[in-house]
């Protein structure tokens, strides 16, 4: 899998995912959804966003060439 995410959107899918994931504190029904923060961090973590291969979409730096 090719790396489709940049440093920025790392850094704000890991805020995302910690925020989703601190919503499993709360009482009642929409706790469970902080499990949906699993996916924002995984993808931060790998560096590849599936949806991102879907449209065509990427963030991460082009490798500069070398001399």
């Amino acid at each position: 899998m090719a790396q489709n995410v940049g440093s920025a959107d790392r850094t704000v899918r890991v805020i995302i995912g910690l925020l989703l994931l601190s919503m499993l504190f709360i009482d009642g029904n929409a706790r469970w959804f902080g499990l949906i923060g699993l996916v924002p961090l995984l993808t931060a973590l790998v560096g590849s966003c599936p949806l991102y291969s879907i449209t065509g979409m990427n963030t991460h730096p082009k490798p500069r060439p070398k001399m």
